[in-house]
C-alpha cells in the first residue's frame, strides 16, 4: 500500500509543538509519511529533528498586535514564507496539513489552501491566537480544547475535543517517581512548573517560602539556568532545569501542582486528576490567554487561580492551604468529567483523508 503524506506545522513555543509530537506518536508510520514545516530557527526545529522527522524551514514573520516598523518588513517575510511553503508542499504532495498554531503556520496554511490541500487546525487556548484567527478561513476542519472556544469559530466546521494528551504522561508510576526522587510516602508531593523557561517570580516566591513548606516534598522545574546552587542537597526540595523521560513518574507521584496556565499543561494535570494552583502569565507578558484558561478551570472546579500581581509568600501559602482543603472536592469534580480522547479523535479524522 502506498503511503499518504501528512505535513505538520506549528511553532514559536513548545506549546505549539508538543501536541503535534503527541499525535505523531500515534500515527501508523507504515501508512503515513510524516513531514514538518516550521521556521528556520524556532524551537520547533530542535524538537522535531530530535524525533527524526524530516523538517523544512521557511521564512517567517511575527504577528504583532501593536504598531511597529517591523510589521512592514514582516509582510514581506510572510509573503516569502507563503512561496517557501508552497514550494515544499508541491514537492511533498501531502493529503492533509495539520496545524497547531503560531505565526509560522499562517504561510503554510495559505499555501495549502492555494493548492487545495485539506487543512486541520487545533486551538488549545480558550480564545484563539492571532494565527488561528487568520487561519480559520482557510481551514477544512477546526478542533478546540475548550467548549467555550466554539463561539470564536465557524460552527459548521468546528468541534471541541479537548487537548491532545501525551500517552506516556498517563503511564507513570507513583512508586517509581518517589524512588527516583528519594521521597518518602508519608508527606504530599508538590510540583512547581513555571514553563519551559521557568518563571522568575514563582521561583523566587517558592524558594522564599521553603522554610514554611516543610509539610511537602517539592519538585521544582525552574527552567534553564535557574537552579539555585545554595539549595542543592536539600533532600525535600529537588530542582531541575527540565525533566524529560522521568516526568510521567514524577507527576504520578504528585499530589498538588503549581503551574502556569498553558493549555497543554493544565489539560495534562486534569487528565492525571492533580489539583492545581494556576498562576498565569500576566497581560503584560501575553495576550491574556493563560488568564482565560485559568478562569475557566477555576469556574469548573478543577483548579484555583492566583494572579502573579498578587503573588507573595503569604498569598502562596494561603492558596496552598486552600488547595489542600479542597483537594477531594476537586478530584471528585475531575472524576465526573466526561473525558474525550482528543488524540484518538484526531488520528481517526486524519485517517479518513483519502
Amino acid at each position: 500500500m502506498m503511503k499518504k503524506t501528512i505535513v505538520y506545522t506549528g511553532g514559536g513555543s513548545a506549546g505549539h509543538v508538543t501536541p503535534n509530537m503527541a499525535i505523531i506518536d500515534e500515527l501508523d508510520r507504515s501508512a503515513w509519511d510524516i513531514q514538518y514545516i516550521g521556521s528556520k530557527k524556532g524551537i520547533e526545529k530542535e524538537l522535531i529533528e530530535n524525533i527524526q522527522i524530516p523538517y523544512h524551514g521557511i521564512s517567517s514573520g511575527k504577528l504583532r498586535r501593536y504598531i511597529d516598523l517591523e510589521n512592514v518588513k514582516d509582510i514581506f517575510r510572510v509573503m516569502k514564507g507563503c512561496l517557501d511553503a508552497r514550494r515544499v508542499l508541491k514537492k511533498l504532495k501531502p493529503s492533509v496539513v495539520f496545524s497547531k498554531g503560531g505565526f509560522v503556520t499562517v504561510p503554510v496554511i495559505i499555501a495549502a489552501k492555494s493548492l487545495n490541500i485539506p487543512v486541520f487546525i487545533h486551538e488549545s487556548d480558550m480564545t484563539p491566537g492571532l494565527a488561528n484567527k487568520i487561519a480559520q478561513r482557510f481551514a477544512t476542519k477546526i478542533f478546540t480544547s475548550f467548549e467555550e472556544t466554539l463561539a470564536y469559530f465557524p460552527k459548521e466546521k468546528t468541534v471541541s475535543i479537548g487537548s491532545p494528551i501525551r500517552r506516556e504522561m498517563l503511564k507513570g508510576s507513583p512508586g517509581k517517581g518517589r524512588e527516583l526522587l528519594g521521597f518518602d510516602g508519608r508527606r504530599p508531593v508538590l510540583t512547581i512548573m513555571g514553563g519551559s523557561l521557568g518563571a522568575r517570580k514563582i521561583n523566587e516566591t517558592v524558594r522564599a517560602a521553603l522554610p514554611k513548606l516543610k509539610d511537602y516534598q517539592i519538585i521544582h522545574l525552574c527552567g534553564k539556568g535557574n537552579v539555585d546552587e545554595s539549595l542543592i542537597g536539600n533532600k525535600d526540595y529537588r530542582q531541575f532545569e527540565y525533566v524529560h523521560g522521568e516526568l510521567s513518574h514524577y507527576l504520578a507521584a504528585t499530589d498538588y501542582v503549581i503551574t502556569r496556565g498553558g493549555s497543554n499543561s493544565i489539560f495534562e494535570f486534569l487528565a492525571l486528576k492533580i489539583p492545581m494552583l494556576i498562576i498565569p502569565l500576566t497581560r503584560s507578558q501575553s495576550r491574556g490567554d493563560q488568564i482565560m484558561n485559568a478562569k475557566s478551570f477555576e469556574k469548573k472546579g478543577y483548579a484555583m487561580m492566583l494572579e502573579e500581581e498578587n503573588l507573595t509568600e503569604e498569598s502562596l501559602l494561603t492558596h496552598l492551604a486552600d488547595l489542600k482543603t479542597n483537594k477531594m472536592d476537586m478530584k471528585d469534580t475531575m472524576n465526573r468529567l466526561n473525558k474525550k480522547d482528543a488524540i484518538g479523535i484526531l488520528v481517526e479524522e486524519i485517517n479518513k483523508i483519502g
